[in-house]
This record gives structure tokens, sequence and C-alpha cells, in this order.
């Protein structure tokens, strides 16, 4: 009998910085993939989609998309909701749970105080659905590394609370499960500002309206939630 693993693929949205009114949230998603239900088909069929748009073998990173920045910076909002749309239906296709841990940087008088918080937060985030985790006799995670801090967080929690982890520094256009990571924190962190009274104008101009949002894109992905 093979031995059963868990996948968990982790990204943030916002940093360990000061307060910021644009950002008002420290955002940690994780999604949880069970190696034995394999979804190469999923990944094949969204590479296909991609290579025809012209983007072959691109990490798709969901904020800059919605805000036009970066690699996006010259698409019209047709061709970048293309894109999002993408990586979203992969999202759904592919059998995984995730949760996602929030904490109010104004609640937070230094870095210190962050860490604190969302170590707690994914703390409780992980006991509450303990049983589901601790049936794996492997869980591999899959961070880029992107923020020390939370590095730290991850080692800890993990390592205290499970018997056989192992960690992985990875790069986002190797793994497609981590650029789902990336949506989830992206729509969760727009969900989160939602709910006090924030919705920039890249949000509106890429969803047309905080009903839309909610309707099509937050509320779809609740069924995958711990």
């Amino acid at each position: 009998m093979s031995e059963r693993i868990l996948s968990c693929f982790i990204d943030e949205a916002g940093d360990f910085g000061d307060f910021e009114t644009h950002s008002p949230f420290y955002i940690v998603s994780l999604i949880a993939h069970e190696q034995s239900n394999p979804i190469k088909s999923e990944i094949d069929g969204l590479e296909r989609y991609l290579t025809a748009l012209g983007y072959p073998n691109h990490a798709i990173h969901t904020a800059p998309l919605i805000r036009r920045e970066g690699d996006y910076k010259y698409l019209d909002r047709e061709m970048r909701q293309k894109l999002f749309n993408l990586l979203f239906r992969f999202a759904r296709k592919c059998p995984i749970r995730f949760f996602t841990a929030k904490v109010k940087k104004s609640e937070c008088t230094d870095s210190d105080v962050l860490e604190a918080k969302i170590t707690k937060e994914i703390k409780a985030k992980l006991k509450s659905c303990y049983e589901y985790w601790s049936a794996f006799e492997k869980i591999i995670i899959y961070y880029d590394n992107g923020q020390k801090p939370l590095k730290r967080i991850l080692n800890i929690l993990f390592n205290t609370m499970f018997s056989n982890v192992e960690v992985r520094k990875i790069s986002p256009v190797d793994y497609k499960l981590f650029q789902v990571a990336d949506l989830i924190c992206t729509i969760d962190h727009i969900k989160a500002k939602i709910d006090i009274g924030q919705f920039s104008n890249s949000e509106m101009e890429f969803f047309t309206s905080r009903q839309n949002f909610k309707k099509n894109y937050w509320r779809k992905l609740n069924d995958q939630r711990f």
C-alpha cells in the first residue's frame, strides 16, 4: 500500500510592514491536494489554453493581472479576464480543499504582533480540521520563501503539529496549484476589503461590481473550503 501524501501549497497577500490603507490585511492561503488524486489532465488542459493565448509556461499572478501591472501592463480587460478565468476554472476542477487565515494589520502595533496573530490564526485553522491533516503519513509544504517570517511560522507550526513534514522551496511557474494559492489569496483579500467598505478602481473595472465579484468568484469557491 502506497504512502498517503498531502501536498500543501501556500501563498500570502500583504507583508509584515506598516499598515497601509490600500492593503489593510495580511492573508495566508493554504491549498491541500492529496497526491493520490492526479490532476495531470487538468494541468495539461490549462497549459494548452495558456499556450494558445501566447503564454506558454507562464505563472499567472492575479493581483497584477487585476491592476494591469507588470507582464499585464499592456493587456486589455478582455485578455486579462481570460487569463484570470482560466486559472479560476482550473481551481474549480481540481480536487483540492483550502483555508485562508487573515489578520487586520491595523490591530498590530508592529511586525512581532502581526507574526504572533497570523501564527495563532493558521494554528486555529489547522486544529479545526486536524483529523483530516493528521490522517496523512507525510505532508509536503510548497512555498516560494517569499517572506522569511511566514517561512519560519510554517516550519514551526507544521513540524510541531505533524510527525512527517517536508518543506520545499519552489518557483511559481513550476506548480499550477501554487498559482491557485495566489488566486485564492487575491479573492479572499478582495472579499475582506469589501467587508470593510473597500473596493478599488482597478477591482471595479475588472469585476464590474462587488455583487458580480461575490456571485461569480468568491461564493463559487466556498464548497472547496475546509
